[in-house]
């Protein structure tokens, strides 16, 4: 059996699918980064382990892929443009900075192409939506930034937070009570933040 490819690992903290996938990268402004999406396959592959899409979506949809590597390879290409451009806006207003309007109008765009083929099909005891075009390659990146559209116009806006760590720019919704976390998870960076402290306070002083 296969071992698990980082994708199919990848910590789900931010609250909120777009976050999830903008965390997809950790260090979008710095190098050395880190990436978890190297190729189509680990863009179906993530979106299968986040819940956006079902086993049966996700096999359909690398079948596409082999038959059709370039355009699966155009679609990752888009599904990075698409990630960093949620990074930047959802990263500024967190910070208490203006949305940039060109990363507006290319969520905008991205988002009217998917709602250009969404229809609403039946499902187990109601309705769930789908695509008129289906099997779609980039079926991901339409759930991704109608998930993006839905935050920017939610409550939740005000909410949204990027790790306090050191080396960490993952973003979040924050739900706690007080609303005052701080990181994208206490057993990684708040525990990262506990130590250093501790090694703060165990340094001899100057003398």
């Amino acid at each position: 059996m296969d071992e698990p490819r980082e994708a199919e690992r990848h910590r789900l903290v931010g609250g909120v699918l777009c976050l999830d996938f903008a965390n997809t990268l950790n260090g979008h402004d710095r190098t050395p980064h880190h990436e978890y999406l190297h190729d189509y396959r680990d863009l179906v592959l993530w979106g299968r382990h986040a819940g956006s899409l079902s086993e049966e979506e996700a096999e359909v949809l690398l079948g596409e892929a082999t038959r059709r590597p370039a355009e699966a390879e155009a679609v990752y290409s888009l599904g990075l443009e698409l990630r960093e451009t949620i990074f930047r806006l959802f990263s500024s207003m967190a910070k208490g900075e203006k949305a940039n309007a060109g990363d507006l109008e290319h969520l905008g765009a991205a988002w009217r192409a998917g709602q250009a083929h969404v229809h609403l099909a039946p499902a187990a005891g109601g309705f769930r939506l789908g695509w008129d075009d289906e099997p779609c390659l980039e079926h991901l990146l339409r759930t991704v930034s109608a998930s993006a559209v839905v935050l920017l116009i939610s409550g939740a806006l005000p909410r949204v937070r990027m790790c306090a760590g050191v080396r960490c720019d993952w973003l979040f919704v924050d739900t706690s009570r007080n609303h005052l976390r701080r990181w994208c998870s206490m057993d990684e960076c708040g525990n990262h933040a506990k130590m250093q402290r501790r090694r703060e306070r165990r340094k001899p002083a100057p003398t």
